[in-house]
């Protein structure tokens, strides 16, 4: 009863840190105060990590370059200048979501979708893939710089595949973790396609603040997605009888 409590308490503690953040995030794009709204997107990653260690000690190669690239591309706008910022974020975003790909990619089991599934996703990516070069060629005409239009492609595309396969490995195994994985994609595509918007189109602090309030969100279901693999992966560790310090078990 106890360790369940603590349990408890540790996803409560988790939930008041998504809180704090989306309050913060609220906080300084009300008042829109450079340096605030600057200064707490370099937090996001830190402060869920912090907390993510308090109760795991293992996190993944991948993961782990997710977050680098992640937070690379966060705080881009302190090393670059102001006209190749997006640039280089979409970069390291692309770099970042690529790594999301490799975590979700070996459970994408294709010979086991159902056929009426399969044929369903073709459509919806299709669709999807065909809205983006609509959007792609209208971007064409506005953006002079035709390698930003370029970055945007490949990133939106990126996202697109993520989506897609996330939402077929969640119809084909339908856990809680598949759905905390798609639901985080879905985050991500969305604040990309907000930032879109408020860059190219109009800006408006509600935007800015929706952005970050899904970044942080998608942010949040990634760190539960991993928290619960890995508390399935201890069972398995005990079973095969390995045995892992807290100072080599980062991988």
């Amino acid at each position: 009863m106890l360790k369940h409590w603590f349990k408890l308490t540790f996803n409560k503690v988790f939930f008041c840190v998504l809180l704090l953040l989306l309050a913060l995030n609220f906080f300084s794009t009300f008042i829109n105060d450079d340096l605030l709204m600057n200064s707490s997107i370099a937090l996001f990653i830190p402060v869920f990590l912090i907390f993510f260690f308090l109760k795991n000690n293992y996190m993944g190669f991948a993961f782990v370059s997710f977050l680098i690239f992640s937070f690379l591309g966060d705080i881009s706008y302190y090393f670059f200048p102001e006209d190749s910022v997006l640039k280089t974020s979409s970069i390291l975003y692309i770099l970042s979501y690529t790594q999301l790909l490799i975590i979700v990619l070996p459970r994408f089991k294709i010979f086991k979708v159902d056929k009426l599934i399969a044929i369903y996703l073709l459509v919806v990516f299709a669709i999807n893939l065909y809205f983006l070069y609509t959007i792609y060629e209208i971007l064409k005409i506005i953006i002079p710089d035709q390698n930003e239009v370029l970055l945007i492609g490949v990133k939106s595309l990126t996202l697109i595949i993520l989506a897609f396969i996330s939402f077929a490995v969640y119809l084909n195994t339908q856990t809680k973790q598949s759905i905390l994985f798609l639901v985080a994609t879905i985050c991500f595509a969305f604040s990309a396609i907000i930032n879109y918007v408020n860059y190219y189109y109009l800006y408006d602090w509600s935007f800015v603040m929706l952005n970050r309030a899904t970044y942080i969100l998608g942010l949040y279901l990634l760190f539960k997605y991993f928290i619960i693999e890995n508390k399935m992966r201890k069972p398995k560790e005990v079973k095969a009888g390995e045995t892992f310090s807290s100072d080599n078990v980062l991988a």
